[in-house]
C-alpha cells in the first residue's frame, strides 16, 4: 500500500511580529502540524525575537515530523532580522 503524502499548508505572516503575535503565531503553527508547511513573510516590515522562537521551534517540530517546513517569499527587513539574529534562512527558501 503505497504511502499518503501529507497536504500541504501555507501560512502568510503579520506585517509586525512582535510579543503580542507570538502566541497567535504559535497558535496559527499548531493548527497546521501534520502538514507541509510554506510561509510568506514578504509583508513583514518588523520582526521581534519572541516570533523569530516560535518559527525556529517550529521548524524543529517540522524537522522531527519529517515533514516540509519552507519560506516561500521573505521581505527584506524579515531576512535582515535573521541575519542580524544569526539564522540563516536560505536553506528554508523554497
Amino acid at each position: 500500500m503505497a504511502s499518503k503524502k501529507p497536504a500541504q499548508n501555507s501560512l502568510s505572516l503579520a506585517t509586525v511580529l512582535d510579543l503580542n503575535e507570538a502566541t497567535t503565531l504559535h497558535g496559527k503553527l499548531m493548527s497546521l502540524r501534520g502538514s507541509d508547511l510554506v510561509i510568506d513573510a514578504s509583508s513583514v516590515e518588523r520582526v521581534g525575537a519572541q516570533c523569530v522562537q516560535v518559527l525556529m521551534a517550529a521548524k524543529k517540530i517540522w524537522d522531527e515530523d519529517k515533514l516540509t517546513f519552507r519560506f516561500s517569499k521573505v521581505s527584506d527587513s524579515f531576512n535582515k532580522t535573521m541575519q542580524l539574529i544569526g539564522i540563516n534562512i536560505a536553506p528554508m527558501l523554497a
